[in-house]
């Protein structure tokens, strides 16, 4: 099995739309264990959003492939002195079988390429077993909340109020 974490480029920006929607909107996000579904219709992302990202400077977009084929992505934006993490993304009838987790080690370690200090990254208040995964694996609950704006009806509509917790990781040097 050959695995590969890469940046993504604009070329990948349509696999990894589906791949994003997938991991958390509609019916194939209920597979795995980190839908959306239940608390927001709609789709999570577009291209051409994501053909943004990739080429916004400060950001970059890892994605994990295993013999070819996409299976997972994350979002990372340097912010000041800290990494912002967001949009870990794993196909999912491949969740639960530590992809998340080496995404997350990538991110780990961009973040020291960089020179950030901390991780940080902002969770939907209600999906707790997600919040406890990133616990598990050395995210802190910071006690700051954030409100959850949507500021395009294209990226989902929430069907009941929503909150952001935040969560941070040390960058151990």
């Amino acid at each position: 099995m050959s695995v590969q974490i890469t940046p993504a480029s604009t070329d990948d920006a349509a696999e990894l739309n589906i791949l994003v929607n997938s991991a958390y909107r509609g019916d194939e996000s209920k597979q795995g264990w980190t839908t959306e579904a239940d608390m927001l219709e709609g789709t999570r992302i577009d291209e051409a959003a994501l053909r943004d990202l990739i080429q916004k400077p400060g950001t970059t977009i890892l994605k994990y492939e295993e013999d070819g084929s996409l299976l997972g992505c994350v979002e990372l934006r340097i912010e000041g002195t800290k990494l912002y993490l967001g949009t870990l993304s794993v196909k999912p009838n491949t969740q639960g079988k530590g992809i998340g987790k080496k995404l997350l080690q990538a991110g780990e370690e961009h973040a020291k390429q960089v020179g950030c200090s901390a991780i940080t990254m902002t969770v939907i208040d209600g999906r707790q077993e997600l919040i406890d995964w990133y616990i598990r694996h050395g995210y802190a609950l910071t006690g700051e909340r954030k409100p959850f704006v949507v500021p395009d009806e294209r990226w989902g509509i929430p069907k009941k109020q929503l909150e952001f917790v935040v969560l941070e990781k040390k960058v151990k040097k």
